[in-house]
């Protein structure tokens, strides 16, 4: 007798299916981005150099988020079309979805270490190293290049677990990969006395070992669709990178805000403030992945449900998926919100015990995440048209807010200081809530209507 999967995207309640998916993968991310913070808690409390290794660290960070969105790109990008194939009962072409997938993260992640390594000491010194930070964001950075492969396909992979209904075991590659580096992180820094490299190698092994739990389970008996070769196809692959480019830009243009914002505070911070209020943008950017990271997981790890379910035709199931996926997200933003207006200092202690670095990143938090309930609407909105296949739509509101926000960022400290450059993120995420949500009304109910006058078997996005 055949196993039943894990959650029946087409037949399951939807609220139980939407918190079955949601928690899960919010946890997940939540965890990613835990052990991320660890590395930088580690390396913050390292004596003497602390301080200047969190803020070479810090400077890594466009770099990581660059990568990381390629696994965005093919993963969020191929699961959907892949949920819709399932739902459709095709299962073949499900097949070579995964097939082709599985080509374009390997390829990706070889063009970016390789791009990485090329222009490595340039990037780190464009995107804000000074001449005393860049000696550790150059050793952090030469380690965690060489687990580029790890990176990009295990977190690729990753959403075809998710895809398929199992959403307990995807949050269980991402836990793996996080418990065993904060196990690392303090062997490697401090009792073999690797410092920052020990911490970058911490990251890769972890990596190293959520990728073989991944392809452990995508090749195993439980999943509907294999990992497999063959079935290559360049029309294949252009739909994935259609449905994924918006995921990608999101992922993508962090990395340029990061710059935008590193660039901006070392300019106007100048010598004497430069480095410190990058280290503050560098807690508060920690702090605004532990809000946006699991609410991406939220919205990224439903879009099954809803991809399902419109190659199923049905088109009631996909309305009360995104009503219960706002309502997910509002939740959790409003609780965020209450906790970072309130006790921020918290979270930026863990880092640091200097006084004015809490204060000045206790603040950032505080303005940071002014308009963080609005951002809610714009991630269940925007996620949600990507994973209905209206990729245009959804790729222009992300590009929107991007472009706002670094715009915002680099014009408020020209005007009002280097601190105003904390400003840009409510502000943006304010306008771009108003402008989602009327797209989205705008035309959620015509793209219901135009799949409903489908006829029945009629393939999707062929």
């Amino acid at each position: 007798m055949k196993q039943r999967k894990e959650n029946d995207l087409g037949r399951d309640n939807v609220l139980q299916l939407v918190l079955k998916l949601a928690i899960p993968s919010m946890i997940a991310q939540f965890v990613n981005v835990a052990y991320g913070i660890v590395d930088r808690i580690y390396i913050g409390n390292i004596p003497e150099i602390g301080a200047l290794a969190l803020a070479g660290v810090g400077v890594c960070g466009p770099i990581m988020t660059l990568i990381s969105s390629f696994s965005s790109l093919v993963g969020l990008g191929g699961a959907p079309l892949m949920a819709m194939r399932m739902g459709e009962g095709n299962r073949e072409e499900a097949r070579r979805i995964l097939s082709n997938c599985l080509v374009m993260l390997f390829s990706l992640a070889l063009f970016m270490m390789i791009l990485c390594f090329i222009f490595k000491d340039s990037m780190l010194m464009t995107f804000g190293a000074s001449t005393d930070t860049f000696p550790y964001a150059n050793e952090y950075m030469t380690v965690y290049l060489c687990g580029t492969i790890f990176a990009i396909v295990g977190a690729g992979l990753n959403q075809f677990i998710i895809c398929q209904g199992f959403s307990d075991i995807s949050m269980t590659t991402v836990l793996l990969s996080a418990l065993l580096n904060i196990i690392l992180d303090p062997i490697c820094i401090f009792t073999l006395d690797m410092g920052v490299t020990g911490a970058a190698l911490a990251t890769v092994i972890s990596q190293a070992a959520s990728c073989a739990f991944v392809f452990w389970f995508l090749l195993g008996k439980r999943v509907t669709v294999k990992l497999s070769l063959g079935g290559y196809s360049a029309r294949i692959m252009r739909r994935v990178l259609t449905f994924g480019l918006s995921p990608f830009l999101i992922v993508a243009t962090d990395s340029v805000v990061l710059i935008a914002l590193n660039s901006a505070l070392q300019r106007y911070g100048g010598a004497s403030q430069g480095d410190l209020l990058v280290t503050c943008a560098t807690i508060v950017q920690s702090y605004m992945q532990i809000i946006t990271m699991p609410m991406a997981g939220i919205t990224g790890g439903t879009q099954p449900i809803l991809s399902f379910n419109y190659g199923a035709k049905q088109i009631q199931r996909i309305r009360q998926g995104e009503r219960y996926i706002l309502m997910l997200c509002v939740i959790f933003t409003v609780i965020m919100f209450a906790f970072s207006q309130t006790i921020p200092q918290i979270f930026v202690r863990i880092f640091t015990q200097e006084s004015q670095l809490i204060q000045i990143s206790s603040w950032g938090i505080r303005t940071s995440t002014l308009a963080i309930i609005p951002l809610a609407f714009q991630y269940t909105f925007v996620d949600g048209l990507t994973a209905l296949g209206i990729a245009r739509v959804a790729v222009s509101l992300s590009l929107f807010r991007k472009g706002l926000l670094i715009a915002l960022t680099l014009l408020l400290p020209m005007f009002m200081g280097a601190t105003a450059a904390f400003y840009a993120e409510p502000v943006a995420d304010a306008i771009s809530c108003l402008t989602a949500s009327t797209t989205f009304l705008l035309l959620f109910n015509r793209i219901m209507l135009r799949r409903s006058a489908m006829k029945d078997g009629e393939q999707l996005y062929s």
